[in-house]
């Protein structure tokens, strides 16, 4: 939901105007033709650099729901780059605030700013800088500590406290798991929240698939999914992309009498349809536009400007507001058993649509369909 505070936002944010002249606050004093253009440029940049975040508010699918979740632990997704998710986790009881994979800085910052909260810890599931990217620039604003796997201790930006496959550690009175999950890297850990119902698992599980084997092997991925296996079925998995949608043609593609994959397959398609993409931004041309437009304007030094664009800028900025974008995540552990074809490799139609030889041990086709994914 957006506050009303955030929708006050979206009015031009004039603090008094003097012939024409938007005077906004901090705006130094430049001369007029120069701080005419600074002046029409703030104009119109601070909504969109406001309302960036608050445009990507997410509404978690009912599918998909988190009403096991502790009452006291908070979850909240943050899109990143062009389909990444962090998650801000908040302890109501104690205020503790923790980001798990921040690729970038700055929507994690808009999302604190928003909740007042200051960042205590950053939980890396592994080193690729689409999940670390944020660590120095959040960790220098706020002196979080940043948590990552012992195997990727010369890897992961600024880490202080390395976790290894085993460990047991406190987040506020939440016992966090730690679960060795190689494959998609030598160092990938996820972080397992027992009495919340959740776990993070970066690029480990996705829904309906797993992530590419950049630094493991077969072996070691199927070993990792079956750690995740063993946890309860109502387990909410929290991954580090929104793939869904390409992941579910794959699926149908190789197991397409599978009932469980085709309903969700069809749910996730009907979220697409009545929304935007997940992780989507506004889109930064008609920006651009607007302040090619407010230079030309500003020469001639007139107010005609506001009267011609004030109209188009409010309608922009309420379809921002207003727009609701369905995630997918989180995703039950029992939908991704009956759905996600890296944990069905014993699958009867999945091994005779690949073509997988019958003496094939399970982790030698995960292989065969991880290879049958990259080329799809």
């Amino acid at each position: 939901m957006i506050s009303k505070a955030s929708c006050a936002m979206a009015t031009l944010p004039c603090s008094r105007v003097r012939s024409g002249l938007c005077i906004l606050p901090g705006m130094r004093q430049l001369s007029l033709s120069k701080g005419l253009v600074y002046g029409f440029t703030r104009l119109l940049s601070m909504p969109f650099k406001t309302l960036r975040g608050a445009s990507r508010t997410l509404k978690v699918a009912q599918f998909c729901s988190v009403s096991n979740m502790s009452s006291s632990l908070q979850i909240e997704l943050v899109p990143c780059l062009k389909d990444n998710y962090a998650y801000i986790l908040h302890d109501e009881d104690t205020g503790t605030v923790g980001v798990v994979d921040p690729s970038e800085a700055t929507p994690v910052i808009d999302a604190l700013r928003r909740k007042n909260w200051n960042l205590t810890y950053i939980l890396n599931t592994h080193h690729h800088h689409d999940h670390t990217g944020g660590n120095q620039e959040l960790k220098a604003r706020y002196g979080a500590k940043v948590i990552g796997s012992g195997v990727d201790r010369d890897r992961i930006p600024g880490i202080d406290i390395a976790l290894n496959d085993g460990d047991k550690w406190m987040f506020a009175a939440h016992e966090v798991q730690v679960m060795d999950t190689p494959g998609h890297t030598r160092g990938h850990i996820s972080f397992h929240f027992p009495s919340s119902g959740a776990i993070f698992t970066g690029d480990t599980l996705f829904s309906l698939s797993c992530g590419k084997l950049f630094e493991g092997t077969p072996v070691q991925m199927h070993s990792s999914l079956k750690k995740i296996m063993s946890l309860p079925d109502d387990t909410n998995i929290y991954c580090g992309h929104e793939y869904t949608l390409s992941n579910s043609k794959f699926a149908l593609s190789i197991e397409p009498n599978n009932e469980a994959l085709q309903s969700y397959a069809a749910h996730i398609a009907h979220l697409h349809s009545k929304s935007l993409p997940t992780v989507s931004r506004p889109n930064p041309m008609p920006l651009v536009q607007y302040q090619e437009n407010i230079a030309t304007e500003c020469a001639a030094g007139v107010s005609y400007f506001l009267s011609l664009y004030r109209h188009q800028i409010q309608l922009q900025v309420k379809h921002l507001l207003t727009r609701d974008v369905c995630a997918t995540i989180p995703t039950k552990l029992k939908v991704e058993k009956a759905c996600n074809p890296f944990l069905r490799t014993s699958s009867i139609e999945i091994r005779q649509t690949l073509n997988i030889p019958a003496t094939a041990n399970d982790s030698e086709a995960l292989g065969f369909i991880r290879q049958a994914k990259d080329n799809f």
